[in-house]
């Protein structure tokens, strides 16, 4: 059978390498996608692209499909500060109204991508899914809500939802703004690498493994409920002096008002039978690699946080 998939933020910084994959597997997919920060996927026989904005349900298209990958989201802690009806409308009320048309639409399974940041502050050396969730700002509590509205509707459809930690490495949508592509970033643009305090541990997976995580819950709607994803829990300084063992350049510190700290625990993803195979290492390498080719540069359009206040300036964007 030709399985359909939607694939919401298709045109993302995952969503671009996920739709390629699925493709590649054999899939029919649709992606619906806003477009603040472009469309670089190539044209496919087995691919529409719809632009959109999810706030609007009765623009996506669900005829035919058997899964969805719910990506679409404002991202990161800065982009949802500004604009908090924005970030929750998005954030929170479309993933409602999605998976109720998905159920209508008798779609049978359905991958949330939530964040490994709704843990908030956590003191425990492995954070694992059955903690408490205390999440500390907009983004964190939309994706918080998020799950809870998700998981009510788990009786009607097979629901899996993913904390991934902080993503790295390349996609032809790239995004400097995360830890390790921003700190690799520094180091081949400036020679130098800005670190706002550095004792901070975050987890981290790379991207190909993010897309693999995809797919390993795509090939098992059995496994629902909720998994991390995430293999390096190192602190930022660690990620800097990484990307400086590969890219001469010098560190500096200096303070930080930023309290997130958090291990990410991904033993019960583990136990699925999913092995991670890229690291914070080729991350660094292959950033390092494309940069140096000039295939990979620096454009405002890679940054959210740039791209966003601009598009908020023009009137683009409205909440």
């Amino acid at each position: 059978m030709n399985r359909k998939v939607l694939v919401t933020g298709g045109c993302g910084y995952v969503g671009t390498l996920l739709t390629r994959s699925l493709l590649n597997e054999g899939l029919e997919v649709v992606v619906f996608d806003i477009q603040w920060f472009g469309n670089f996927l190539e044209p496919h026989e087995n691919l529409t692209v719809v632009k959109g904005d999810i706030r609007n349900i009765d623009q996506v298209p669900m005829e035919g499909v058997d899964v969805i990958f719910h990506l679409a989201n404002v991202s990161n802690d800065p982009c949802s500060d500004l604009d908090s009806k924005l970030n929750w409308e998005v954030n929170a009320l479309a993933s409602m109204t999605l998976v109720e048309k998905a159920i209508l639409s008798g779609a049978r399974q359905f991958i949330f991508a939530s964040s490994g940041s709704v843990y908030g502050v956590k003191e425990e050396p492995e954070v694992t899914e059955d903690l408490s969730l205390v999440p500390i700002s907009d983004y964190n509590k939309t994706k918080m809500i998020s799950e809870r509205v998700l998981l009510s509707y788990a009786d009607q459809i097979a629901m899996q939802i993913v904390r991934p930690a902080t993503v790295c490495g390349y996609s032809p949508r790239m995004r400097l703004d995360l830890s390790v592509n921003i700190l690799t970033s520094l180091a081949l643009k400036n020679g130098s690498i800005t670190v706002f305090g550095g004792d901070q541990t975050r987890p981290n997976i790379h991207i190909k493994d993010m897309i693999r995580v995809y797919h390993h819950f795509l090939d098992n709607p059995q496994l629902t409920g909720i998994y991390n994803a995430g293999f390096e829990n190192i602190s930022i300084m660690d990620i800097a002096k990484r990307a400086q063992a590969k890219i001469p350049a010098e560190i500096i510190v200096t303070e930080s008002n930023d309290p997130r700290s958090y291990r990410l625990s991904s033993k019960k993803l583990l136990a699925t039978g999913f092995e991670p195979r890229h690291g914070v290492d080729d991350a660094i390498s292959e950033i390092k690699e494309l940069w140096q080719s000039g295939e990979l540069q620096d454009e405002e359009r890679f940054y959210n946080i740039k791209t966003m206040t601009k598009l908020i300036e023009l009137g683009s964007i409205q909440s």
